[in-house]
């Protein structure tokens, strides 16, 4: 039957009669044009497979599973639409003729507006429905060009700029120069590869006002050297070559020189080939010169010496220690020339012997720092010289000299052999602001040179008497132990001084309470002193309050090569470090009423407990090399903060050098010795498992054998 929507529109059409396309068989055998042919054979599985893929196609139910239609297409219904044309160009098999238009286009009169607007094959609702249309319909591929999608554009003063912005290239000069200041100079050289602008901006004098090359100059080719030298040249003022053979080459040191112009410092400590003029010539250029070093340097000669009088009035530091060509005449045209030099060190100089030398020093009395350590010509009489000048008085009664104080504050005469204990204690009662004496290597000296030296300084924080055999126990406790520097004094040194034992040790300890260092090997002092020194950093050192706060080596002990000291004061020291300070309570208060006659106590709320805090200084021990490896261990567990582990070493090595001694030195014993090992475990498995936190019941497996960790 005809549609009746469609037959009241056009009533004078025909009722519609399904056009059956060329090619297409009906169920009598004939094709759709009314002919007799006969049926062809049925085609192969192939074909068949082929025509069925190409029917499934074009089914509605694949449009599902793409993607959803655009947001603008027109065609927003609730069905899908079946890809599908009719094979025939006339009538349609709906009754409505086929126009130019596109199959899917709308109608654009006012009468087709009533007309069914659904699309054959698809499920819509309301659409018409055909049996068998299937089998009259060609199916074939359709291209359906959808329009393009609708959208809206923003104003003009509403888009955004989507120009990229770059942090780096828009800061100013200024700021990219701070930025790289906080670069190392190995840093900037790296970073000066990544383009041209990095280049010009790595290599910006302003970025090597200190040139250091101590830490590089093993890597760093010389070529590189003098091209970064030569780009920052007028802007360095601070220059360290020390041990940079790769300017020997004059030519490579003359373009130094040329550029460096406003030096302040300067360190040529270990160019060793540097050319005299070329030295000359830098000296000359830099007038500035506040500090300079040229250790080592043999082109340092006399004359040198002269220009840097003549060319640096700014001098303050001059360090020419172990300069061959050169000898003491060249110090002192430097001291007369340079009014503000406060600190010269000549090492190893020859030419101390001259006394107009020592008058010199004496007549300036600006030096605050004088370091004379291996100057073998210097002799009792240019001490004098130096220390009280030419013709000294002394005061009647108490006989010291009445001469102005001398400005040293450090003063170094290591390994001068030549010196006896009449010169040096010419020391006393001039130096009241002394701060540093070394006498290392100065064998002849008694214990009547040091006496007047410790009673007339005060400030003396350093003190060094190594190797002096001569030196009794009766020095350090009558006069260094109650001398007025005692509480100031920081380091001691006593090495190979073979007279000193725990009589004179023992008061230094005790009286010395800021004691950093003190070098003991060698000498006679026992495990008493180990034990005196521990208690002494335990008192003066005050439970850390602040949390997660480290200790921190206070004292370090060197007593190596000490026969009396054994494995006992050893672990003295070592409990010692382990040690913990609980803080103590607070007092109960107690408030009396004035009604009665009778106190009213009143007791504290029981405070919460309070966890123990670490220890703020610990000893560092140097002791014989076969418990050193032990005490290192040690001293990096508490270092670190753990107390249990520390302790629980500190133990275990003791039961083990137990069991040893009870050993005996053959090797004997040896079944002794492991059950004293293991006796010594049982006994302290209780406090090992269950201290520290660490619950009883929590037992761990334990070896027969002692196992020092």
């Amino acid at each position: 039957m005809a549609d009746p929507d469609t037959t009241d529109a056009f009533p004078n059409l025909p009722p519609p009669s399904p056009a059956i396309p060329d090619g297409v068989l009906t169920g009598n055998g004939t094709n759709g044009n009314g002919n007799g042919a006969e049926t062809p054979s049925k085609k192969g599985g192939r074909e068949r497979i082929l025509r069925r893929l190409q029917r499934i196609s074009s089914s509605p139910t694949l449009a599902q599973l793409g993607r959803p239609r655009a947001a603008s297409s027109p065609y927003r219904i609730a069905g899908s639409l079946s890809c599908v044309s009719l094979a025939s160009s006339g009538a349609s098999p709906f009754g409505q003729p086929s126009t130019s238009s596109s199959y899917f286009s709308q109608a654009s009169t006012a009468d087709s507006s009533s007309a069914p607007t659904s699309i054959p094959g698809s499920p819509v609702p309301g659409s018409p429905g055909y049996d068998g249309i299937e089998s009259v319909l060609a199916i074939r591929k359709v291209e359906i060009a959808f329009p393009p999608s609708t959208t809206i554009s923003l104003p003009a003063d509403v888009k955004r700029k989507t120009k990229s912005f770059n942090l780096w290239a828009s800061m100013p000069h200024e700021m990219k120069i701070y930025v790289l200041s906080f670069l190392r100079p190995k840093e900037l050289v790296r970073a000066s590869r990544v383009s041209q602008d990095f280049y010009k901006m790595c290599f910006d004098g302003q970025l090597w006002t200190c040139f250091d090359a101590s830490e590089f100059y093993k890597e760093i080719p010389a070529e590189s050297l003098a091209k970064i030298i030569v780009k920052a040249g007028p802007f360095v003022k601070d220059l360290n070559l020390r041990g940079c053979v790769q300017v020997e080459h004059y030519k490579r040191a003359e373009v130094v020189v040329k550029a460096c112009r406003n030096l302040i410092n300067a360190t040529l400590e270990g160019c060793r080939n540097f050319q005299r003029t070329t030295l000359h010539s830098l000296l000359r250029s830099n007038e500035k010169l506040t500090n300079l070093n040229l250790t080592g340097l043999t082109a340092v000669t006399n004359a040198t010496c002269k220009i840097i009088a003549q060319s640096c009035p700014q001098l303050e530091m001059f360090n020419v220690s172990w300069c061959k060509h050169m000898d003491a005449r060249g110090i002192k045209s430097v001291v007369q020339g340079c009014r503000k030099l406060r600190d010269v060190r000549a090492g190893e100089i020859r030419g101390f012997d001259n006394r107009d030398v020592a008058e010199e020093l004496f007549v300036t009395n600006r030096l605050e720092r004088l370091v004379l350590a291996g100057c073998e010509d210097l002799s009792d009489a240019t001490l004098e010289m130096m220390m009280l000048g030419p013709d000294p008085e002394f005061d009647i009664l108490s006989g010291h000299p009445l001469v102005l104080p001398r400005k040293l504050r450090h003063l170094d005469l290591s390994r001068c052999s030549r010196l006896t204990s009449h010169g040096v204690k010419s020391l006393g009662y001039v130096l009241p602001d002394l701060e540093g004496l070394q006498l290392t290597g100065v064998t002849t000296l008694t214990d009547d040179a040091l006496e007047p030296i410790l009673a007339s300084t005060p400030h003396l924080a350093l003190l060094e008497l190594e190797d002096l055999a001569e030196l009794t126990n009766t020095l350090l406790s009558e006069h260094l132990a109650k001398a007025p520097c005692a509480p100031n004094l920081e380091h001691l040194s006593i090495s190979y001084c073979e007279s000193i034992g725990d009589p004179g040790m023992l008061p230094v300890i005790r009286n010395c309470t800021r004691l950093k260092s003190v070098f003991m090997d060698n000498t006679r002092i026992s495990d008493l002193v180990l034990a005196e020194a521990a208690a002494m950093v335990c008192k003066r050192a005050t439970p850390s309050r602040q949390r997660g706060a480290l200790p921190v080596i206070g004292l370090s002990l060197v007593v190596y090569d000490c026969s009396n000291v054994t494995w006992t004061g050893t672990r003295e020291v070592l409990s010692r470090n382990t040690e913990i300070a609980k803080p103590k309570p607070p007092a109960d208060a107690e408030d009396h009423d004035d009604s009665g006659t009778e106190a009213v106590v009143h007791l504290a709320a029981p405070a919460a407990p309070v966890a123990p805090a670490l220890p703020t200084e610990i000893i560092g021990l140097k002791c014989f090399y076969g418990w050193q490896m032990t005490v290192d261990e040690h001293t990096k567990r508490v270092l670190r903060g753990d107390i249990q582990a520390a302790s629980r070493l500190e133990r275990k090595w003791a039961d083990y050098m137990q069991a040893n001694e009870e050993a005996g030195l053959a090797g004997g014993g040896g079944r002794r010795r492991r059950r004293r090992a293991r006796e010594a475990q049982q006994v302290h498995a209780d406090e090992e498992e269950g201290g520290f936190g660490i619950a009883p019941s929590r037992r761990r497996a334990r070896t027969a054998a002692c196992v020092v960790m």
